[in-house]
């Protein structure tokens, strides 16, 4: 994994809470999508151009304006990370790798400062919490746990935390921070 392509997806995601004005989770992922004015379109509603049966979403160009095709035959914590992911393919651009657009769905839907933050650490209450599936909240989990142990490092070695360290990381931390009380 190229560490610049990390740091650009991680960004983007925080840019998109922060220009969302996302303060809770779970996040309102029709919010998000008024904001950049993205339709979603649910697959059975279609006649033509439907998924292949191994696509579970699609983002698509319509007139002059985004839209997200969903597989709306799958669970609904499945379709919250397949239109999270394809707006990470929107937002990033076309030549977004799959990677990215991973990375930028994660970043949005279980953000890592809100869940330290919380304490949060096992991947129940992350599913829970994020409205997420079970398999991507252990994902999300397994980072999670990574960055606990950077912050313990950090903070025998600098005295400080390694979150917040980015200005545009606080500003999605200072946006969640009364629901951050109110959930601890």
């Amino acid at each position: 994994m190229n560490y610049e392509i990390y740091k650009k997806t991680r960004n983007a995601s925080w840019q998109c809470l922060v220009d969302c004005n996302i303060t809770s989770l779970p996040i309102s992922l029709s919010s998000v999508c008024r904001h950049f004015q993205i339709r979603i379109i649910q697959n059975s509603d279609l006649y033509e151009n439907q998924l292949k049966d191994n696509e579970r979403g699609r983002a698509v160009l319509l007139g002059n304006g985004a839209a997200i095709i969903v597989r709306d035959t799958d669970p609904i914590k499945d379709q919250r990370y397949t239109i999270a992911h394809e707006i990470g393919h929107i937002l990033i651009g076309d030549s977004s790798s799959e990677y990215e657009a991973e990375r930028f769905a994660m970043g949005i839907l279980a953000p890592a400062c809100v869940l330290w933050g919380l304490g949060i650490h096992d991947s129940e209450s992350i599913s829970e919490l994020c409205d997420i599936s079970l398999v991507s909240a252990r994902i999300r989990a397994e980072r999670m746990r990574l960055l606990y142990k950077r912050e313990q490092e950090f903070l025998q070695k600098y005295g400080r935390s390694c979150f917040l360290q980015s200005k545009l990381e606080q500003q999605v931390y200072k946006q969640f921070e009364p629901f951050i009380l109110k959930n601890k």
